[in-house]
């Protein structure tokens, strides 16, 4: 297995990279187990990672996020089990932490030793680690669709579409009540792509955080976001994304005049 994954890095790429790389590998190793599972029964993927496998986006990610399926099931502690004891059939040492409180139900998959054996690791005992989410109570209105992936491996995976996934992305942006750099890169990803986001799914977000409804809609949707992009300190969001970058010049983005035009013209 660390051939195979050593197999994905190019020359030239720094220790960095080299370790997103690695992240990414068992990111998708993680999609195939679920679809061998059928996990994707009951799991809808989403989020940076669903944009960067699905659509090519062109920046590393570190979690894993997924929404029960609307009138499906699923136990946990089961599923926890599952993807931990797959690693292992793979030969990958897996350990798992869990936190099942609330909505989201979490499982942090840590490989001891892996940065190591890959000739990576800045310090002897650093971990690679990987952050499995489930949202068991998502909002109403997303749309799911089913696809086949050939990334390493071939699978199929049940998915928000890209208008669900931005409306999630814009909640996260605006509602979360704390910025971070990897959700306005994705942003910016939609603005340019011209993206219509699910105002059903956007809308039903709002309100079961915030307690109201905003009625977001086609012909207010670009007055809310040059208002609300005001407050945003675009130059820490650059920052924190910086090392997710493939491409170290696209931290040029983070600029507010550039933002506005953007959305001046695809809205």
């Amino acid at each position: 297995m660390i051939d195979l994954i050593q197999n994905q890095f190019q020359k030239g790429m720094t220790a960095e990279q080299k370790k997103n790389m690695a992240r990414e590998y068992l990111q998708v190793l993680c999609l195939k187990i679920m679809s061998d599972k059928g996990m994707f029964d009951f799991a809808a993927f989403l989020g940076g990672t669903a944009l960067r496998i699905l659509f090519d986006l062109r920046r590393f990610s570190e979690d894993l996020d997924f929404s029960l399926i609307p009138g499906k099931e699923f136990v946990f502690g089961d599923a926890a089990e599952a993807l931990l004891k797959s690693y292992r059939s793979y030969g990958i040492e897996a350990e798992g932490k869990s936190r099942e409180q609330g909505a989201v139900k979490s499982l942090m998959i840590k490989f001891p030793g892996l940065f190591k054996d890959l000739g990576v690791a800045a310090m002897p005992d650093e971990k690679l680690m990987i952050k499995w989410d489930m949202d068991t109570r998502p909002p109403e209105g997303a749309v799911i669709l089913h696809t086949i992936l050939n990334k390493i491996h071939l699978f199929g995976v049940a998915h928000y579409d890209l208008p669900s996934m931005f409306a999630g992305k814009l909640h996260a942006c605006f509602f979360r009540g704390y910025n971070k750099g990897r959700d306005w890169y994705d942003f910016i990803w939609y603005v340019g792509r011209k993206t219509v986001p699910n105002f059903t799914f956007l809308n039903n977000a709002v309100e079961q955080t915030e307690k109201k409804r905003l009625d977001l809609s086609r012909e207010t949707f670009k007055a809310f976001l040059l208002e609300r992009i005001e407050g945003i300190d675009f130059e820490a969001a650059q920052a924190d994304v910086e090392r997710f970058l493939e491409d170290e010049q696209e931290r040029r983005l983070f600029d507010r005049d550039l933002v506005r035009s953007s959305i001046e013209r695809a809205y």
